[in-house]
């Protein structure tokens, strides 16, 4: 189903260390409560946009994931609450820049590179998938695939993030949480990989859609 998903959500809220593989390839224990940080409206762009950087966006990285499209108010929910509230899944990648994510303890500055985060047009609603049940999600550098992976290895789903979210913040139609990467990242690579000019990205889940970006690097 396509339909129009908001480019200025009030809040995007990202889980990261969300999938067992990606935990397991970062040397991290599987965390009991969601590791939660947040983007901006700005970080967002289009599912075919260029992603265009500045020079000092060094270590460049892709992380493929499944976005929860909000559709109804959601405070203090429980899971069955929270599942009802939701408008439907798309796709994103969360672009990241590793060096500036590493500048200290605090993510936030390489998630949040204004248009790095491109975000599906095409919304699937509830009654027509489940990523509960395992949805194939792919990422694609230049035709290779450096992630693939199913959408029931989430240590939290989608239904469980919205919940533990509302426990402290209201989540209203239109907000957008990102549900983590799977394991693949080039951070995690041996050597490191990074993403460089003209690198294409493609990102895919099954049943829900594609996004396909450049990777333009300023002079």
């Amino acid at each position: 189903m396509r339909i129009g998903i908001s480019r200025t959500p009030a809040k995007v809220i990202c889980c990261g260390h969300n999938y067992r593989a990606h935990i397991a390839e970062m040397g991290r224990p599987t965390p009991r409560y969601p590791t939660l940080f947040t983007k901006f409206a700005d970080t967002l762009t289009g599912p075919h946009d260029d992603i265009v950087v500045p020079p000092e966006a060094t270590g460049l990285d892709w992380e493929a994931e499944l976005a929860v499209i909000v559709g109804a108010e959601v405070w203090r929910a429980d899971p069955t609450e929270a599942a009802a509230a939701i408008a439907g899944y798309t796709v994103a990648n969360d672009i990241s820049v590793r060096s500036w994510q590493h500048h200290t303890g605090q993510w936030l500055p390489g998630k949040a590179f204004d248009a790095t985060t491109p975000l599906g047009d095409e919304l699937v609603t509830p009654d027509e998938v489940d990523p509960r049940a395992g949805l194939a999600i792919t990422c694609r550098v230049n035709g290779e695939t450096v992630q693939a992976a199913r959408t029931d290895d989430l240590v939290f789903d989608a239904p469980a993030l919205l919940a533990y979210i509302s426990a402290f913040t209201r989540l209203r139609a239109g907000d957008v949480v990102l549900t983590g990467t799977p394991g693949g990242v080039g951070a995690a690579a041996d050597p490191a990989r990074e993403l460089v000019d003209g690198d294409v990205v493609e990102t895919e889940i099954e049943s829900i859609g594609k996004l396909c970006n450049m990777i333009r690097i300023q002079e």
